[in-house]
């Protein structure tokens, strides 16, 4: 205080006055701590640590305090449970990978153990869900760590959150890749395990670049898609055999269903299918040929019962299913297929068409020459 003072009176002097005293250097170097002290003690060197420590500390802090969210729940909390059913459905569909149980599908029948056990659920020779049963629980890790779970430490949050996001790319484009593949090489199949884990990792890639914020997230967009260009070549690679093994219905199994024929027999239907059986003409044909229902559906409910019908894939169509030695024999190219007589009619054939190539005459003729030479 006494500095202060001094510095003080010196300053309310008059001009000539301060110009006069002698002690410049002392008069100047006491003016100058005045200026440095203001208006305000000087702190001392513990209040000073005190003082500089949260500039250090505050960006580190605020980051950890004040995390983005999703409808009011932070969005590490959001990844680690997302991430955690992902993880119980991979759990359990590798299970069934590893052991070779049957899949249960609720909505889809045998669809989701038909893509189970096709080739494209192997990559580079690893079962595909253990795969995803790593990627989601590193995914549920790294959110817990985020989250404030000392699970990993050493850990950056900036690398945590980078990490979090490079993973939500991959699993994304690797979910994008597998959904193509469901609807160009399972054609008519539906698996709810592949659409849920779809699910599962874009919601994810969301979350992550919520996180960030849309207009940080363009800074990382370049590493993200030179991660989803390398993941789409590796499936592409991987999946290069089996595109060579699997070819049309190859792709899956279907198994052998009866179609229910709606129409009524006609009495010419019922006196064609009687004659085509007497002179042993034969329609081969596959549960799953549209224009082999249609055929059928042409004589109708009765009549189709008579005719001499083979089913060229009594145990279903698919990988894994051939057509029966007979089939085979008669060196079929379509369905449906009639043999009548030594002749061979290709494709769903008219009632009258199978009748000239039989020999069929109508039933009121037939009588009229029966009776012609009596």
């Amino acid at each position: 205080m006494a500095t202060i003072s001094a510095a003080l009176a010196i300053s309310f002097l008059p001009s000539p006055t301060r110009f006069a005293v002698p002690t410049t250097d002392f008069s100047s170097s006491r003016i100058k701590r005045a200026a440095r002290f203001r208006c305000c003690a000087e702190p001392s060197s513990q209040e000073q640590e005190t003082s500089a420590t949260p500039p250090t500390g505050l960006p580190e802090k605020l980051a950890r305090a004040s995390p983005s969210s999703l409808l009011g729940i932070s969005t590490s909390t959001w990844s680690a449970g997302v991430a955690g059913l992902g993880f119980l459905e991979t759990g359990y569909l590798t299970y069934l990978k590893l052991t070779g149980s049957e899949a249960f599908c609720p909505i889809s029948g045998g669809g989701c153990g038909d893509i189970l056990d096709s080739d494209y659920s192997v990559v580079f020779g690893i079962p595909l869900p253990l795969l995803g049963l790593v990627a989601y629980g590193l995914v549920t890790t790294l959110s817990l760590q985020e989250n404030g779970a000392d699970l990993l430490p050493g850990l950056d949050d900036l690398d945590i959150r980078l990490t979090l996001l490079l993973l939500a790319t991959s699993m994304a484009t690797a979910s994008a890749y597998f959904l193509y593949i469901l609807s160009a090489k399972f054609v008519g199949v539906s698996c709810s395990y592949c659409l849920l884990s779809a699910f599962l990792s874009f919601t994810l890639l969301f979350i992550r670049v919520k996180d960030f914020g849309f207009d940080r997230i363009q800074k990382f967009a370049g590493i993200q898609l030179a991660v989803a260009v390398i993941v789409a070549l590796a499936l592409t690679n991987s999946y290069s055999s089996a595109t060579t093994q699997l070819k049309g219905k190859d792709d899956f199994v279907l198994e052998p269903y009866e179609t229910e024929i709606t129409t009524e027999s006609s009495p010419f239907a019922i006196s064609l299918a009687r004659h085509l059986h007497s002179i042993g003409a034969k329609m081969y044909g596959a549960f799953w040929c549209s224009h082999c229902n249609e055929q059928k559906q042409m004589f109708g409910r009765e009549a189709s019962k008579i005719l001499d019908y083979v089913e060229c894939f009594p145990n279903g169509a698919g990988k894994g299913k051939k057509m029966t030695q007979e089939c085979q024999a008669a060196g079929l190219e379509g369905f449906p297929t009639w043999f009548i007589n030594g002749k061979v009619l290709s494709g769903d054939q008219e009632l009258e068409v199978l009748a000239e190539a039989s020999g069929f005459v109508a039933e009121g003729t037939e009588q009229s020459k029966e009776t012609a030479p009596n």
